[in-house]
């Protein structure tokens, strides 16, 4: 079977690209169903761009490489699409946009654009073999209890990264660019929440609370929730993406507040409340339990110096905790690193030293923020990639 373009992998990027690159494509997954990723994303009402998206949103070792394909296909051309679709969306917090619906809307949409394009889907499928014979890919494809050899002029690799593998992802994008060889940014889990010796935080399990989580390359202004294994929550998440094991990081749990001018205040105006009432009124009463603890909270307001205050409102602003690991690939949104960029172009996500193999998606070294800049990653070098694929073949 002679194909022009082969995609391994039917999720969001896979199947964008080939809603571009038009007949010819065929898409397969060992999948039983398309789109696995976007079906359980945003809370079953995926989250599938953010009017905020610009290239500082990304991590990557050559940060400028995602810059092309975003300013190509922006969140404003998916809208569009969406809107095309008469899929109804509202706006979250923080630019992030979501479906009324459910998220398999955004996969049913994708399939539709796939079949207009004359591509082809086929799912339940594994992948036995790959090589090139010098001139095209060829690939043994077991489908149906049958094996069947199918060549291609361009082959894609979009099957993202190692996270969340229950849902069956591989490492086989890595192991494919290896054999061909791309070389690799060590992968990592990204967005993941952070571990603690066993029972730190078990008392504050389900507390959540509005932070700035940060420490020496990034910061960010959200949700702190404790679980019974550590911290998670969109800021500790974000957070976790910059993070290194051993570092520590600095929770900021009054974001906003002058917690010194505060407790003067509170201190002239009532100085014989205790210190944890006061407390209590600008943190939860649970958390404040917690850290009396860990500080020394049992004065009243008028004992306190001036000093003691401002001692006591710096470690309010700066709590440092130093997590113990990540709860890894298991509960992890993302992949950090994947295919290295040097060895690709960002206009077509092509690889320089192999003509018609490209790499995208999260299988490239490319990891958005927490909030549908993955998506829209997925999005924007899925359609990089079909574009140039498109107007190779038609001579364009």
């Amino acid at each position: 079977m002679q194909i022009d373009t082969l995609i391994l992998g039917a999720g969001a990027a896979g199947m964008m690209c080939a809603s571009f690159a038009g007949p010819g494509t065929l898409v397969v997954d060992h999948a039983r169903a398309p789109g696995e990723k976007i079906r359980i994303s945003g809370g079953g009402r995926c989250n599938f761009t953010n009017l905020g998206v610009e290239p500082g949103c990304y991590l990557s070792e050559n940060p400028h490489f995602c810059k092309s394909a975003l300013a190509r296909y922006t969140q404003w051309d998916f809208l569009d699409l969406v809107e095309r679709h008469g899929i109804a969306w509202h706006e979250k917090t923080l630019g992030q946009l979501f479906c009324d619906g459910k998220a398999t809307q955004i996969t049913a949409m994708l399939l539709r654009e796939m079949d207009a394009a004359g591509a082809e889907l086929w799912l339940s499928t594994e992948l036995t073999d790959l090589r090139h014979d010098g001139a095209r890919f060829v690939a043994r494809l077991r489908r149906e209890g049958a094996e069947r050899e199918v060549s291609a002029r361009h082959l894609v690799l979009a099957t993202g990264g190692k996270s969340i593998p229950k849902m069956g992802a591989t490492g086989l994008a890595y192991d494919i660019a290896t054999r061909f060889g791309l070389a690799l940014v060590p992968p990592r889990p990204g967005l993941v929440p952070f571990t603690f010796p066993e029972g730190r935080f078990a008392g504050l399990a389900g507390l959540s609370l509005p932070v700035r989580a940060g420490n020496a390359r990034a910061g960010f202004d959200e949700a702190l929730l404790f679980t019974h294994r550590g911290l998670s929550g969109p800021a500790i998440l974000q957070l976790s993406s910059y993070w290194r094991e051993g570092e520590p990081i600095s929770v900021d749990l009054l974001p906003g507040m002058d917690a010194e001018a505060h407790l003067r205040a509170a201190r002239q105006e009532a100085g014989r409340r205790a210190l944890t009432t006061a407390l209590g009124q600008i943190l939860p009463p649970k958390l404040v339990a917690y850290l009396g603890k860990q500080m020394d909270l049992t004065s009243n307001l008028a004992d306190l110096s001036d000093r003691r205050i401002a001692v006591l409102a710096e470690a309010l602003h700066g709590w440092e905790l130093r997590p113990q690991g990540t709860e890894g690939w298991r509960t992890a949104e993302v992949t950090l690193g994947g295919v290295g960029t040097d060895a690709l172009s960002s206009r077509t996500m092509e690889a320089k030293a192999v003509p018609g193999l490209y790499v995208i998606g999260e299988a490239a070294d490319v990891t958005g923020w927490l909030g549908g800049y993955n998506f829209q990653w997925a999005w924007s070098s899925g359609a990089a990639c079909g574009r140039a694929i498109a107007a190779r073949r038609t001579g364009g």
